[in-house]
């Protein structure tokens, strides 16, 4: 009897023969018309942005009956106010890691040193980016105005904070409060099957997805930019594979290399939507099912995490800084540097949410080291394909700090975690209740 395809190697083959065609069409017909309109801004993107919203459809009700449920399987506020405490250090930590690394790394390599194109070029492009809101602000409008706004606007940190205050609403109401949680419990696993039919739509969402950017993307946008290009992914691989496993090893004391091998089907899905929040529905899956950690400390950290968890983009501000500052043949000195690596951690907080957040934080950057802004139109080429990667380094992120965090709190199952074949599945399944270790 023939073994079956698991979902995961059936959205890599998506995935490969995506590339491939993609690569075919922006090398031997980027000026077919029939091509592009009918097949690259026609089929495939049609059918990979309706794949897109339909991972985003899952996000707000999938993190709301998830997290009622993790905070009334918490069932303690104090014990919740430490894992949010915990999960918080702990991705600003990580984010100040991952500026600092990026940018010694670059440092040592200098990108953009030998850099030819002509800069008055890329000054004449004009670059407009969204200005972030202040701090405070951001602080204000977590709490939200209209729960039924926040709820329509997909607005994470609002949901998350009127999510927390209901359940612990509903915990202080006693029996009311039990009934409202099995409920919320049935919902979840309703949720999940949701999920399930998703899902097996994803290898051909994916191929959909690969194929568009690469047939507009293509190879060749990388080789002029390849010194920057090749620095922010050793970067990424470095941050990925060395500071998070250090992590998990020290402080959780988790063998990393399975860490890695679990968390495949959530790098797929992340690198192929480019989209931390459309991958929440896997990551907790992973998470939960793969890596044995308990709902009530992933449904909080995960969402959490997609939010406010940069690293990622972190990497990219550093290397890009420095990549700049070479170019345009400016210097910068200690004192710049180590405001890169502040001004990274406080837009990870004070920008969360805004569309594209990664200009807007490398913008940010740059008014307040002095580097022109104008810059950026330089690497807008390659940011859609670093992006992909950048957010599969920000959902392992994610899901270390989530693995952390549920070592200190006594809520992973370490049977789960250690058994290679767990949660290794030929689709996607429904939740089942795990026996503590």
């Amino acid at each position: 009897m023939r073994k079956k395809l698991s979902v995961t190697s059936k959205i890599l083959i998506g995935m490969g023969i995506g590339l491939l065609l993609g690569s075919l069409i922006n090398a031997f017909a980027a000026n077919v018309a029939f091509i592009q309109d009918y097949v690259v801004n026609g089929f495939l993107y049609v059918v990979g942005a309706a794949f897109i919203n339909a991972l985003k459809m899952l996000v707000v009700p999938l993190v709301t009956f998830s997290l009622i449920c993790g905070v009334c399987g918490i069932g303690d506020v104090g014990i919740l106010g430490r894992v949010g405490l915990k999960a918080f250090l702990l991705y600003i930590a990580t984010t100040g890691l991952a500026v600092a690394m990026a940018m010694v790394v670059a440092i040592l390599i200098a990108p953009g040193k030998d850099f030819n194109r002509d800069i008055s070029t890329a000054t004449s492009t004009e670059f407009m980016v969204r200005q972030a809101p202040p701090v405070s602000e951001v602080l204000i409008n977590i709490v939200p105005s209209n729960p039924v706004h926040a709820f329509a606007e997909g607005n994470m940190l609002q949901i998350i904070f009127f999510v927390i205050m209901f359940a612990i609403a509903m915990l202080m109401t006693g029996e009311t409060g039990r009934q409202l949680a099995d409920g919320a419990a049935k919902l979840n696993a309703v949720m999940m099957k949701v999920v399930t039919l998703v899902m097996d739509f994803a290898p051909i969402g994916v191929f959909c997805l690969m194929a568009k950017t690469f047939a507009e993307q293509g190879i060749d946008l990388i080789v002029p930019m390849i010194g920057y290009f090749g620095v922010v992914i050793l970067c990424l691989l470095l941050h990925a594979l060395g500071t998070f496993s250090l992590l998990l090893a020290i402080l959780a004391r988790l063998n990393p290399l399975l860490f890695i091998r679990k968390m495949r089907p959530a790098h797929i899905f992340a690198f192929s939507t480019a989209s931390s929040n459309a991958t929440i529905p896997v990551t907790m899956q992973v998470v939960e099912q793969r890596l044995g950690v308990d709902n009530s400390t992933a449904a909080f950290t995960i969402p959490l995490g997609a939010t406010v968890n940069m690293d990622g983009t972190a990497i990219m501000q550093g290397v890009a800084t420095v990549f700049i500052a070479n170019v345009y043949q400016i210097d910068l000195g200690l004192g710049q540097y180590l405001t890169v690596i502040g001004m990274s951690i406080l837009a990870s907080i004070g920008t969360a949410g805004v569309p594209g957040v990664g200009l807007i934080m490398l913008a940010m950057v740059f008014n307040q080291v002095g580097l022109p802004v104008e810059g950026i139109a330089l690497i807008l080429g390659v940011d859609r394909l670093l992006d992909m990667l950048r957010t599969a380094v920000n959902v392992t992120g994610d899901a270390t700090v989530t693995c952390i965090v549920a070592h200190g709190e006594n809520s992973i199952d370490r049977q789960i975690y250690n058994d290679p074949n767990a949660g290794v599945i030929t689709e996607i399944e429904l939740p089942h209740k795990k026996e503590r270790a």
